[in-house]
């Protein structure tokens, strides 16, 4: 790896202007990579295919051209004035069917002239609802926009799932500037401070920067990302990835005492930190790929970007970076201050510090098993958003809360299919049964249902059921209800299927629970292999790993103890990210531990020296990562995202402290066990030293 390193080292000293030159052509395809790659606001989009409910969902859009679909709230209208806006929305592209009461009564029949117990179901004083479907969920969101604009918020309301991820883009979009420039202002706050040189934090600034532009944009191959890998990619790369470039400017400044030329102390500074950060990337690329375990595809979709954004980081490290570092040495040494970075000089309390740990341990792997999640994403959307007015007052006026639709076959008698209505009306929180059997009984004729309205609950192949339960989406009490509803249709038709976003949800909570395990246990065992080959232990992955994984409970426990509850994401994903981005601290320092005793120096003075030489570079590097990420989580107003990012940087800090504090007195109190399962310690264990 050396060999290699210093191959590349001899090429970028030779061609460091031309490697400046093409870092900044290659931001002209990134940039329109970047504009073009199409992001995905609908976390339900990312179930497993072959489940049920998302097969429930292609068999509404397919067969029943419903992709998707709103709840309007109309206010203060004429059925004239309803049934003409009814037709500017049929006119956007997208829109399949709109239908209101006014589509079976007309302008003719009073409504006063209907029973009460039908027209409660869609009126309400002033108010009365419409139902408007979509081709599909991502024409809707552009659709909706359009709605919008046609009429005023005081006018129509428009609720529902798609009109919710509208929203969130909205604000996700609004917000993304921000993030970045945050956490570039916070990084650039540590750097200038940690690093002995004013210009070279805008150097690795720009560095980074370079190497998420080109990330970003080459996310295009993939077709789409959601919008939380598009909201946390670029600042996790930039807290990730510091540390890479902060090595090598460190081996750059050792090396300058060894030899006398720039060029050569370049080449010799690349050699060693390709070396030093090849183990420690593949941990961290690991960790990302271990998301790709779930079943929920959405950790495919943040692994495989954050995996290709380390490489890429890696490489412009011992690229890019080097050419910027010459090209501008003289600038950077004018420049030259005196770094603040604290001591670490925790040697001497190591067993009380180890003991510590182990009394702290029990209290975090309790609080981490015990965190609470939420699974309703619309929740944490600022409620004065115009999705979250218009749900607020489907639920309040309407009691519309959680829509489930029922499929069954086509070819179902009536008289089995009103017995299966009776029951499911029975089921508790049921307040409300639409089927095809029942529009005749609205006490409107037949012949007088335009076939628009009857073609929303028939198609060639099944009649559709539509269900609405007061009980809160993603919640126990609903899931019990989709439970009892799935009972009651499967004893007339064992093939019908429930679809919509209260089953979809359901679903949702059951594979992210399973995945938090796959994903753990996944991550766990990548790391802790790729660590057998990287250090030569069996005894070193499972000690550095547990210490990480303390700080991961702690992390956890920490909200658990706060009364926090977390989005189900972010309790899934934190673990694999916390750990893969900061078990290289832990490579670093024990790497360093490892060479002083293989050159028979005792363990005190071994550890002391490896955390002088590598405590250095894991503070600024953690700093960083805190910073990347707290500005963020601060100022988001997605709570999906300002969860993701407080964790990461309470994380970030933990596992630096962890490492600097908690890493050396474990190997300290293990170092004869260290000695007899590693490679490399045959002289030490020939004079029995320990």
């Amino acid at each position: 790896m050396k060999k290699l390193g210093e191959i590349i080292g001899k090429f970028v000293v030779k061609h460091k202007i031309l490697i400046v030159i093409a870092s900044v052509i290659l931001c002209i395809p990134s940039l329109f990579g970047y504009i073009n790659t199409d992001i995905n606001y609908d976390i339900l989009v990312y179930l497993p295919e072959d489940i049920d409910t998302m097969k429930g969902q292609d068999i509404l859009a397919k067969d029943f051209d419903m992709g998707s679909f709103a709840m309007c709230v109309v206010e203060n209208m004429s059925s004239k004035d309803v049934l003409d806006l009814e037709e500017k929305y049929k006119e956007i592209d997208g829109v399949v069917k709109v239908v209101s009461a006014n589509d079976m009564i007309g302008t003719t029949i009073p409504q006063e002239m209907l029973p009460s117990d039908v027209t409660k179901q869609y009126k309400k004083g002033n108010s009365e609802l419409m139902l408007v479907t979509f081709k599909d969920s991502t024409i809707a969101i552009d659709a909706i926009t359009q709605m919008r604009e046609i009429t005023s918020e005081e006018v129509v309301k428009i609720g529902g799932m798609s009109a919710s991820t509208l929203d969130t883009s909205i604000v996700a979009d609004s917000e993304i500037i921000t993030y970045v420039i945050v956490a570039v202002i916070l990084v650039l706050i540590v750097l200038m401070a940690s690093l002995d040189s004013y210009v070279v934090p805008f150097l690795l600034l720009g560095n980074i920067g370079l190497a998420i532009l080109y990330n970003m944009g080459s996310n295009i191959f993939l077709g789409q990302i959601s919008y939380i890998t598009k909201a946390i990619a670029a600042v996790l790369q930039l807290g990730v990835t510091t540390d890479f470039s902060i090595f090598l400017y460190h081996k750059y400044e050792q090396a300058k005492t060894r030899v006398k030329t720039n060029n050569e102390t370049m080449t010799l500074a690349i050699g060693d930190t390709l070396v030093s950060i090849a183990g420690s990337s593949l941990t961290t690329i690991a960790g990302f790929l271990a998301l790709c375990t779930m079943q929920l595809t959405l950790g495919s979709d943040i692994g495989i970007v954050m995996a290709k954004g380390v490489f890429i980081g890696v490489l412009s490290t011992v690229t890019i970076f080097p050419a910027f570092l010459l090209v501008f040495d003289k600038l950077v040494f004018k420049t030259k201050h005196k770094p603040i970075i604290p001591s670490f000089n925790v040697i001497k309390h190591y067993k009380i510090i180890l003991l510590v740990a182990l009394v702290i341990a029990y209290p975090a792997y309790y609080g981490n098993a015990h965190v609470k999640s939420y699974y309703n994403l619309t929740k944490d959307l600022p409620q004065d958003l115009k999705s979250c007015v218009a749900n607020s007052e489907l639920s309040d006026e309407f009691d519309l809360v959680a829509s489930q639709v029922i499929l069954v076959d086509k070819g179902i008698k009536d008289n089995d299919l009103n017995k299966m209505v009776d029951e499911i009306e029975n089921v508790e929180s049921v307040n409300l049964v639409l089927s095809p059997s029942q529009l005749s009984d609205l006490a409107i004729p037949d012949e007088m249902i335009p076939d628009d309205v009857k073609d929303i609950f028939e198609s060639d192949r099944y009649k559709m059921i539509f269900v609405n339960s007061t009980e809160e989406i993603a919640t126990n009490k609903l899931n019990k209800v989709i439970d009892k509803i799935d009972h009651i249709i499967k004893k007339y038709d064992k093939n019908a299927i429930m679809a919509g976003e209260g089953p979809c949800m359901k679903d949702l909570v059951n594979i992210a629970d399973e995945d938090f395990r796959n994903v753990s246990i996944a991550s766990i065992g990548i790391i802790f292999i790729i660590m057998l080959f990287v250090l030569k232990s069996i005894s070193l992955p499972v000690l550095l790993v547990s210490g990480i994984e303390l700080a991961i409970f702690i992390n956890m426990a920490i909200s658990y103890y706060t009364g926090d509850v977390l989005p189900f994401v972010a309790s899934i994903v934190i673990g694999t990210i916390q750990l893969g981005a900061t078990i290289d601290y832990a490579i670093l320092l024990t790497t360093k531990y490892l060479e002083n005793r293989k050159n028979g120096i005792d363990k005190i003075k071994a550890m002391d020296n490896a955390i002088s030489n590598s405590a250095g570079s894991i503070f600024v590097s953690g700093m960083s990562f805190f910073a990347a990420t707290f500005g963020v989580g601060m100022i988001s107003k997605l709570n999906m995202i300002a969860s993701l990012c407080n964790l990461m940087s309470r994380g970030a800090l933990i596992s630096m402290f962890i490492v600097i504090c908690v890493i050396p007195a474990i190997l300290l109190v293990f170092d004869k066990v260290i000695i007899h399962t590693s490679i490399g310690f045959k002289q030490l264990k020939n004079k029995g030293e320990c």
